[in-house]
């Protein structure tokens, strides 16, 4: 039985909210897009969108209340665990460009790692970690959590780097590497499921976590990838994610709240954000220049390694030691990779895959409720 998460270290405040100064743009007509047919048809996204529009705001990403926001409510939910130490001490973390030193969101923890995490049902069920893609958040799992709490205890955590999970500047502390994702995983993992375990993960970090699961399969009940990277065309990033990588630029495009948070997860989809669900992808970028400074690492160590670890990926679920029941979710509306040869490489490995026609890449963001239902019956 896995004990409940705990609240580990001091109490975690959630972090003021500034933008910088707010300039209009000239107002433009919208674009009329056709709209998905579900019930309440103004509470969902508008599908078919181009690109997401934003609102009307640069840089500073967009409007924000003074009062409880959908951050703070997300927040209030979660908790900070630890796990994973820091490595060295190299003293204050300073900023690429002058030099200066960093705010304290940008500085490594003083030992271990703080995790943000969310839970929901009891710790007496079987525990279910559910794993955002890049770049995103353990909040693109809020419509799926409720539904796997009557049966499972599922677990939603912000990568390091991402959502209120520590951010530390590279190279004090931790680099972003994908071997170092890897190794903090396993820290993670050890902290919140001591225990078996199922893992669900979507997008570009699945590959870190079968590599993880290629040496714990004595630890996992089930594996569900969700869009994962697996062929020789998704190898390389795709050029809304691959621009944060590039020298300077990617520094620069990495500081941009809009170009960084909601307008690059509209991009591998089909559908634009609610504003409300959009400003909390914002926020971290928001508040801070670690987020950008994060992204710009992993961007860069993506398209480093990726390939590396796909091929990695290949052989270990093709491998005959490969024992872990493995089911593969995909939205059939994935802007970023393509369908072409995942049916045929899974299919060759006996492996189910349960094709979304409405979802685009990331599948819990689009279709929460739908991919709730789906893993539920995976379980079963």
């Amino acid at each position: 039985m896995a004990p409940p998460l705990a609240v580990v270290g001091p109490a975690v405040a959630a972090p003021s909210f500034r933008t910088a100064r707010i300039s209009r743009l000239r107002p433009r007509k919208l674009p009329s897009w056709p709209r998905a047919a579900l019930p309440n048809d103004e509470d969902y996204y508008l599908i078919d969108a181009e690109e997401s529009i934003g609102d009307g705001f640069s840089f500073s990403g967009g409007k924000y209340g003074e009062g409880p926001s959908k951050s703070d409510e997300w927040f209030a939910q979660g908790k900070m665990v630890n796990a994973y130490p820091v490595y060295g001490d190299k003293g204050k973390a300073k900023d690429p460009f002058f030099g200066l030193t960093m705010g304290s969101g940008s500085q490594p923890s003083d030992d271990v790692f703080r995790w943000f995490c969310v839970e929901a049902g009891s710790s007496s069920n079987p525990i279910v970690l559910l794993i955002h893609g890049l770049p995103s958040q353990a909040y693109s799992y809020r419509n799926v959590l409720p539904l796997l709490s009557d049966k499972y205890h599922a677990i939603a955590f912000d990568w390091l780097g991402f959502g209120f999970s520590d951010k530390p500047q590279p190279k004090y502390g931790f680099d972003y590497t994908l071997d170092e994702y890897t190794a903090s995983l396993g820290s993670l993992i050890n902290a919140v499921a001591p225990d078996k375990l199922s893992i669900v993960v979507q997008g570009y970090f699945a590959p870190v976590a079968v590599k993880y699961a290629s040496e714990h399969q004595d630890k996992l009940n089930h594996l569900v990838l969700v869009n994962p990277p697996i062929t020789d065309k998704h190898v390389s990033l795709p050029s809304p994610l691959a621009s944060f990588s590039n020298f300077l630029l990617g520094e620069i495009f990495s500081q941009d709240p809009l170009r960084a948070s909601d307008k690059l997860l509209t991009s591998c989809g089909p559908y634009m954000m609610k504003e409300e669900d959009a400003m909390v992808y914002r926020r971290p970028y928001l508040v801070s220049g670690s987020s950008g400074f994060a992204l710009n690492a992993i961007s860069k160590a993506m398209k480093k390694d990726l390939k590396a670890y796909i091929e990695s990926m290949r052989s270990i679920l093709g491998s005959d030691s490969w024992k872990t029941k493995t089911t593969v979710c995909w939205g059939m509306r994935d802007r970023w990779l393509s369908y072409d040869g995942v049916e045929e490489f899974f299919g060759g490995l006996n492996q189910k895959i349960v094709e979304l026609p409405m979802a685009g890449h990331h599948v819990q963001e689009d279709r929460g409720e739908e991919l709730g239902n789906i893993i539920k019956s995976i379980f079963r």
